[in-house]
């Protein structure tokens, strides 16, 4: 009787042992542009669902800060030139993930689509590490300073 009920508790231990770590792994990354693998595979996931907008170099739009004549902007850059480094990570994967229109002013058209139909949190999160890792230093030095 003793033995079984060591053994049930053991079980019961390793089950919610368990169930923490599987908690655990679901849970989104962050941006971690320190992360080889994450950042990797961003560059892919970026390659394939970000640089027809933003540009294989990060390097954005043509004339991003003019209007469109339907309105809303061109695709701003990621790069240091642009000022995607000016917003703290959470609302950087937000804007990804629901897209432009959702968290801009209702005067304000957005044409950035919400990738979370399309793109896990990983996913997304992934991305957000590639762009931080090409950022110079001090840049990135500024922005982690915005996530505090």
């Amino acid at each position: 009787m003793r033995k079984a009920m060591i053994v049930i508790l053991a079980v019961g231990a390793l089950g919610l042992v368990g169930g923490l770590a599987s908690l655990a792994l679901k849970e989104p990354p962050g941006a971690d542009a320190d992360n080889p693998q994450l950042v990797a595979l961003g560059e892919t996931l970026y390659g394939a669902q970000c640089a027809a907008c933003h540009g294989k170099r990060l390097e954005g739009q043509a004339n991003w800060r003019a209007g469109l004549p339907a309105g809303g902007l061109p695709a701003p850059p990621h790069d240091a030139s642009g000022h995607t480094w000016h917003h703290p990570d959470q609302l950087l994967f937000d804007y990804t993930k629901k897209g432009g229109q959702a968290l801009a002013p209702k005067s304000f058209k957005s044409n950035m689509p919400g990738f979370g139909a399309t793109l896990s949190d990983r996913d997304i999160w992934a991305i957000l590490s590639y762009i931080k890792s090409q950022w110079p230093a001090e840049i990135r030095a500024r922005q982690a300073r915005l996530n505090k």
